[in-house]
């Protein structure tokens, strides 16, 4: 559900996108991997690369149960090691979190921030099947519902949504029924493979976390060395992860007010924390009612200015530009602010020190994220309310979801219940992550912030826990994953990265240095 604050930034999944969902895939057996796959290495399409970055497909099954079904194309990138050849310790796969995000984009956008890591390292990425380059799904467009039905009762808001999955299955064609986590976890191991590596080296953001768990889980004597920043949960129903992530935004939200009535520079909304918050949230329901015009002529509501908030609430660097934003819309009636945090990742920063790859003859679904973000979701949760129920007690259950949603935050709650309407009456998914126990893997270190907005602490010790395997480190600082905001973190993970070194026990750093 959450996509790490490396150089983009988290969009959270939609109630407008559905998912086929497969049946709970077994283990994997040697014959689903064909032994003649190979990375077919080339220029990077269609975006400004890093020097020396290189971009690459690899053939996978699309059905890793019965390869029969033919194949898909994974993209790829990787960036060679930029230390002495001698020094080298082969490939480190990245994943910048999601589910939803461009692996290959957030490798390209980001690659600075892991320089001494690809000094011994080959950096390497992949847009998980289903995402960006790899066979990406869509909706074909629009994924609102028709906003007749969707005011409607719960079962025309239901049937709207139904409407909105037959459109993302003719879009996304065969790929959608194998999009989730157990299958990207298949495919990476498929990399691991294809890169030579006997075990896989691994730094994991958010999403990212809970892919590295499920590889741990079905592949534990194939574990390299992993890191996992932004700990995901593998034990709670998306519904409960939802109103963590509404209470978690919202916490982070109450962290920041109380930064800014403080500063010297002043708040927009005054030097009363309490009523700061009173104050953002009437800005947001009063920009659902009416709405302000952006730049393009487009409606910028509170929906918008949520997604905004939530966006910047990711990194705490982000912060003096939140209240820069929040001014502007308070005094000028001005979006630009709060447009710019929300779709931070348009461009690539300007010091990248780029060559520009070779034409795109094949543009990623502008609707692409958000689709994939919502059908990975849904495929890695078994739980689903029915809509084959009598029309009142489905009405009673959305309704008492809504309120516990309010209850979460007020700002953040009805954009995160969107996350559980989108898998509302479908087929359950795998409940492999359910039941991950102590698989066997070597030690993992677990990085916790126990301010994330979005993977509350608590998760860290869950996982590690259910790992049985896990070093944790305690961030005490703000913000979602800790490896770009913090030295003493990064210190410990490139420690264990690049050296093996990994006390046991819990560490921690602080959240000021």
């Amino acid at each position: 559900m959450h996509r790490a604050r490396t150089g983009a930034v988290v969009g959270a999944a939609s109630l407008l996108a559905l998912a086929v969902l497969p049946a709970d895939p077994q283990r994997p057996t040697p014959a689903a991997a064909p032994a003649a796959s190979r990375i077919r290495w080339g220029p990077c399409p269609g975006q400004p690369v890093p020097d020396g970055m290189r971009c690459g497909s690899l053939a996978v099954p699309l059905d890793h149960a019965d390869p029969a079904k033919g194949t898909i194309d994974l993209a790829l990138a990787s960036i060679p090691a930029s230390g002495p050849r001698a020094q080298r310790l082969g490939s480190l796969v990245l994943n910048f979190g999601g589910p939803g995000a461009p692996g290959v984009e957030g490798l390209a956008a980001d690659a600075k921030a892991f320089a001494d890591l690809g000094k011994r390292y080959d950096l390497v990425s992949f847009d998980p099947r289903g995402v960006g380059r790899s066979a990406a799904v869509t909706c074909g467009g629009s994924m609102a519902p028709d906003p007749g039905a969707a005011r409607g009762d719960a079962a025309a808001q239901l049937a709207a949504l139904r409407a909105v999955v037959e459109r993302c299955e003719r879009a996304s064609g065969r790929v959608l029924p194998y999009i989730g986590t157990v299958h990207v976890s298949r495919d990476m191991d498929l990399i691991r493979r294809a890169l030579g590596e006997a075990k896989l080296n691994y730094l994991g953001f958010s999403y990212g976390t809970r892919l590295g768990a499920v590889y741990a889980a079905q592949y534990p004597h194939r574990v390299g060395r992993m890191v996992l920043d932004g700990v995901d949960t593998l034990v709670e129903t998306l519904t409960e992860q939802a109103l963590v992530s509404a209470e978690g935004q919202q916490q982070a939200l109450e962290n920041f007010l109380t930064w800014c009535t403080r500063r010297a520079e002043g708040c927009v909304y005054g030097a009363n924390a309490r009523a700061a918050k009173e104050r953002a949230d009437s800005l947001v329901a009063y920009l659902d009612v009416h709405p302000l015009v952006d730049a393009d002529g487009a409606a910028f509501t509170g929906r918008h200015a949520a997604a905004a908030i939530a966006a910047a609430l990711y990194s705490r660097t982000s912060w003096p530009a939140l209240a820069d934003a929040l001014s502007r819309v308070e005094h000028h009636d001005d979006p630009t602010g709060l447009l710019r945090l929300a779709t931070p990742a348009e461009g690539l920063p300007s010091d990248l020190d780029a060559e520009h790859g070779v034409p795109d003859p094949d543009p990623v679904p502008a609707d692409n994220a958000e689709a994939a973000m919502t059908a990975v979701n849904c495929a890695d949760d078994p739980d689903r309310g029915s809509d084959k129920a009598a029309p009142a007690v489905v009405e009673r259950r959305i309704a008492g979801l809504r309120d516990r949603f309010r209850q979460a935050s007020r700002i953040f709650g009805p954009r995160q219940l969107g996350t559980v309407l989108a898998c509302y009456g479908r087929p359950a998914g795998t409940d492999f992550l359910r039941r991950i126990d102590h698989p066997g893997a070597p030690p993992i270190l677990l990085i916790g912030t126990r301010g994330d907005p979005a993977t509350p602490y608590r998760w860290t010790e869950e996982t590690a826990q259910r790992l049985g395997s896990a070093v944790v480190l305690d961030y005490k600082g703000d913000g979602h994953t800790a490896y770009t905001a913090s030295t003493c973190v990064r210190a410990y993970a490139n420690a264990f990265l690049v050296d093996g070194d990994l006390a046991s026990g819990t560490r921690s750093c602080p959240g000021v240095e």
